[in-house]
């Protein structure tokens, strides 16, 4: 299981770059997850790309989503030349709703631009990467409308793309289904994902808590628990981000009522304080290295 291996995830929980100045795991030839999506845009190359046992072979363009938990990996690749974008979702912040956009699309995972739409695709990727290098004031704002306009663009092409008709294993399939249903739980709660918790996630989607464990763990590598502390620290930091509310106040909004036991909770999930959070996210600079995955960090 990887991380994002960048500066300071929590800050701005994002990175773009080519193949090459992503590292060697940006082109790994092991099975292997993520914590983080990933898309990556190839624009040349020979080999396979193997999302999910499904077996996809080069002929790009090729526009490729992998989501958080999603096992994938390259199969004698060569020549391979694009660009990998990585981020978590709390990157996602300006426009929520692109986590089930994200999710739709990890569904069908290798899409075929062709000749006649390739170009812009790889002129808004390449605009990605120059405002993500550059740096410039207010340059978060742009790579989020970037990539919303990217995600906008795919979900058009994925739904006038051919359907993958390849069987599942019915138990794969129901384990999915359900990792679905719980994702729009997450994704549908809002404000109200402090109310949530793994036995109600259960019993709305009809099954029992442990069979809910099971199937999430499968897909996605981690536990129903463990993504929806995800969930509320992550609408925690909206709540820091885009308001002037007081930490305390935060606090009672995500669910805690002991402010420093939601301190406590903050720091463990995210790595930082509310405060020093809400500081930086608000500060007007940022560390300028490159940021790339270059090595493994610990797995959860």
């Amino acid at each position: 299981m990887h991380r994002l291996d960048v500066p300071a995830p929590q800050f701005l929980p994002f990175a773009i770059g080519s193949f090459d100045r992503i590292g060697p795991l940006s082109r790994a030839g092991f099975p292997h997850r993520h914590t983080f999506h990933e898309i990556v845009y190839v624009r040349q190359g020979r080999g396979s790309h193997v999302v999910d046992t499904r077996r996809w072979p080069l002929d790009p363009p090729h526009l490729a989503f992998v989501a958080p938990g999603q096992v994938h990996f390259w199969e004698g690749v060569r020549d391979l030349e694009g660009w990998v974008v990585l981020f978590t979702e709390d990157f996602l912040v300006v426009h929520p709703e692109d986590r089930d956009v994200l999710h739709e699309l990890a569904e069908l995972p290798w899409l075929c631009p062709g000749r006649s739409l390739a170009p812009a695709l790889s002129g808004l990727v390449a605009e990605m990467e120059r405002e993500y290098l550059g740096r410039a004031p207010d340059f978060v704002s742009v790579l989020q409308a970037y990539l919303h306009v990217l995600l906008v663009r795919a979900r058009r092409l994925s739904r006038s793309a051919a359907p993958w008709t390849a069987p599942a294993r019915p138990e794969e399939e129901r384990a999915r289904s359900i990792t679905r249903r719980f994702n729009r739980l997450l994704g549908e709660s809002g404000p109200a994902v402090a109310e949530l918790s793994v036995r109600g996630c259960a019993a709305e989607v009809g099954i029992s808590t442990g069979y809910l464990n099971e199937a999430v763990k499968r897909v996605t590598g981690r536990t129903p628990g463990q993504l929806i502390r995800q969930a509320q620290a992550r609408e925690a930091k909206r709540l820091l981000a885009t308001t002037e509310l007081t930490v305390a106040q935060v606090a009672r909004l995500a669910g805690f009522t002991d402010a420093a036991y939601f301190c406590r909770f903050f720091r463990r999930e995210t790595g930082t304080s509310p405060g020093n959070f809400r500081r930086m996210t608000r500060a007007d600079h940022h560390d300028h290295r490159v940021w790339s995955i270059d090595s493994p960090t610990a797995a959860e």
